[in-house]
Order: C-alpha cells, then sequence, then structure tokens
C-alpha cells in the first residue's frame, strides 16, 4: 500500500452564529472552500479527481440531498465527478481526510478531495411526523442547530445530558478549576489574532462571496482572564463553563486536497505532509470530550511514534475544560498545542472543524520546521478521532 498526503488546505473565515456569514447557504459555503483548495494545485485537471467526501453534521435543511454533491456541481466541477457526505457530528471533515486517505492509500484513488461544511445559523428547526393521522394539539418545532433532539426514550438519562453540562461533569471528574479555563480561553484569542495579523492564515483563508468577513468573526483581541471571569455561569449557577471558555455556535467551510505520491507531478504542487497515523475512540456518551486521548494515542501508535516525537498539536477546543484534560492526559507541553489559535476564538463550524484542524497542523509544522504533528477532535455521543502527519520537508 501506497501513502496518502495532503497537497493543499484551504478554509472560509468562520463566522459567528447570525453573524457575516449568516446570509450565505452551506452548499455555497462548501462550494467556496472547494474551489479554494482546488486553486491551490494549479496543475490539477479536475476530472482527475477520484471522489470527494465531505462532512457535515445536520443535514436538516439546505445541506440536504448529500452537500459534498452538492459542492461539486456549485464549485463548477464536471459533472462526472463523485461525492459523498459523512456525518460523525464534530468529527465529519476529519472523518472524510481519514477516509479519503484510506481511499488512496489503498489504490482506489490517486487524488481525493475532504472537506466540510456547517451554517450553525441556518440549520432548520424540524417537526416530527405524527404517529396517526389527524392528531389533536400542538406540535413543538425543535432546532436542529446544536445537541440532542427527538430522544429516543430509551437512551439513559446520563448519556443525553447537554453538552454544557456534560463538560462540567468532565471538570468535576478531573478537578479543572475556572482559573484554567478562562487562562486557556484568553490564550486562544491571543494567539488566534497574532496569526492573522502575522499572516499564518492569509494562505488558507479564501474569502466568501457576498459576505463582508476577512477573519474569523469570533476573534476577541481584548480577552483577558481577568475579563473572562466576570461572565456568568452557562449551564449551573455554581458551573465553571462560561460563553467565554467554549467555543461559539459559528458557520463555515473548509477543504483539503489528498493524493498518492505519484500525484505530485499531475498536481503541480509538493506534498505539505504525509497522513501517518489515524485513530478513532469511543466512550460514554457524556464524557465525549476525553474521547481524544485514546484516538491519538491510537494513532500515535499506528504511525510508530510517541509523544515525545510531537512538536504541534491542534486540538479542537470544543470547551477549555475538554481541551485541558486531553492535554494533561497527554502530559505534554501545553504552549505546542494550538500555536495559532483554537475554536474558543475561531469558531466551531462543527462539519467544517476537522478539516480546519488538520490544514492548519500542516502549515504549522511547515512554519516550525517540526517532523510530527497530531490534529485531534471531540465528538458529541462520545466519540473522538486523531489523525498524526508527518512534515515530508523534514523527514
Amino acid at each position: 500500500m501506497g501513502s496518502a498526503f495532503v497537497y493543499a488546505a484551504a478554509r472560509t473565515p468562520f463566522g459567528r452564529f447570525n453573524g457575516a456569514l449568516a446570509g450565505v447557504r452551506p452548499d455555497d459555503l462548501a462550494a467556496t472552500a472547494l474551489r479554494g483548495a482546488l486553486a491551490k494545485v494549479p496543475g490539477l485537471d479536475p476530472a482527475d479527481i477520484g471522489d470527494v467526501i465531505w462532512g457535515n453534521a445536520n443535514g436538516a435543511g439546505e445541506d440536504n440531498r448529500n452537500v459534498g454533491r452538492m459542492a461539486v456541481l456549485l464549485a463548477g466541477l464536471p459533472v462526472t465527478i463523485p461525492a459523498t457526505t459523512v456525518n460523525r457530528l464534530c468529527g465529519s471533515s476529519l472523518d472524510a481526510a481519514m477516509a479519503a486517505s484510506r481511499t488512496i492509500e489503498s489504490g482506489d484513488a490517486e487524488i481525493v478531495v475532504a472537506g466540510g461544511v456547517e451554517s450553525m445559523t441556518r440549520a432548520p428547526w424540524v417537526l416530527p411526523k405524527p404517529s396517526r393521522a389527524f392528531p389533536a394539539g400542538d406540535v413543538t418545532a425543535v432546532s436542529t442547530t446544536l445537541g440532542w433532539r427527538l430522544v429516543n426514550p430509551r437512551m439513559p438519562k446520563e448519556w443525553t445530558v447537554s453538552l454544557g453540562e456534560a463538560n462540567e461533569q468532565l471538570q468535576e471528574k478531573f478537578s479543572i478549576s475556572r482559573e484554567r479555563q478562562d487562562a486557556f480561553a484568553a490564550r486562544s484569542h491571543a494567539l488566534a489574532d497574532a496569526a492573522w495579523t502575522a499572516g499564518f492564515y492569509d494562505e488558507l483563508a479564501v474569502p466568501v462571496e457576498g459576505a463582508d468577513l476577512t477573519r474569523d468573526e469570533g476573534i476577541r483581541p481584548g480577552s483577558t482572564p481577568e475579563v473572562l471571569a466576570g461572565l456568568k455561569p452557562s449551564f449551573r449557577p455554581d458551573g465553571t463553563i462560561t460563553a467565554g471558555n467554549a467555543s461559539p455556535l459559528s458557520d463555515g467551510a473548509s477543504a483539503l486536497v489528498l493524493g498518492s505520491e505519484r500525484a505530485a507531478a499531475g498536481l503541480g504542487a509538493e506534498p505539505l505532509a504525509r497522513v501517518a497515523g489515524r485513530g478513532a475512540a469511543a466512550l460514554e456518551p457524556h464524557l465525549f470530550g476525553y474521547a481524544p486521548v485514546e484516538a491519538a494515542n491510537q494513532a500515535l501508535r499506528r504511525a510508530g511514534i510517541g509523544w515525545d516525537d510531537v512538536g504541534a498539536v491542534e486540538l479542537n477546543e470544543a470547551f477549555a475544560v475538554q481541551s485541558l484534560a486531553c492535554v494533561d492526559a497527554w502530559g505534554i507541553d501545553p504552549e505546542i498545542v494550538n500555536v495559532k489559535g483554537g475554536a474558543i476564538a475561531i469558531g466551531h463550524p462543527l462539519g467544517a472543524s476537522g478539516g480546519r484542524v488538520l490544514g492548519t497542523l500542516a502549515h504549522v509544522l511547515r512554519e516550525r520546521r517540526e517532523r510530527w504533528g497530531v490534529a485531534a477532535i471531540c465528538i458529541g455521543v462520545g466519540q473522538g478521532l486523531a489523525v498524526v502527519l508527518e512534515n515530508v520537508s523534514a523527514a
């Protein structure tokens, strides 16, 4: 079996809920990221794309009917390019990239595009169909923006608590203070702001037509631990999780071009990184924030390396508390984690975040001349994914 390489990465700036991207359909966001990634491989004949694998966590609104295929058509690619959409909730686009790498390694395709999209702003309300004809009484519309909905009553109640309550329980389990969470969140904002100001994201970001957004909308450069300490808890009166130390509801899309080693000639680009290991893990649904721990450990074992070899980590910051729990469990230097900011500042459009962290990791490894990196993400309902990248220029 051959190896799979990341050749290019692109993403839209991420918008806040009901913010600058609120007027843009998710399928249009997906097409924007797709075109942006392909523009970075100028030698590519689009007809040579073997498949497009797209991530999306909702699929109940304008992202229905296989949004990956819609992105292909709206991006103006040949109608002969196939596409599929995968749903592993927050990990959907990282799952898509993992599937793309396996497709290439198996020899089923030389070039695969992976990515993901989410418009949490435009996620619709849904009505369940009645169990019998002509029911009397009112029916409640259910928001599909985030979290559990239309829950099966057979599910244990401790599994189906809100995402915030689940992370308050994680905080209790690992005794992670409010002060640590706020400091971690403030660092995320500061690093994201510095990275945009220094031009790091200029190579990754692609503008969205019709939207006045030139950088991630959620970044607050003035955030400090002292400012964040003044925010009220969001889920428990005496809790530690606030709007300031959790990722915001967001809109956006990301995309990656993956290919075999021999695909380089046709792409007109050199590979950024090799996919060296993959991991998927699961545990109790309400402990989802801790699931990246084993997923990353799996990926490292499969890559044949250990944490001492890792020079950069991109961990999606769904909540500061779960990020800190993972970093503590790995026993790594926190300073190598999310050096260009994380989802608390950048945003977390569910289906797009995995592609963002993987693309960012590839570029961070290049910039810092580190050989090995880990991209990891926690996933609602108790799952985690991780990918190990090898910087081929440092091999």
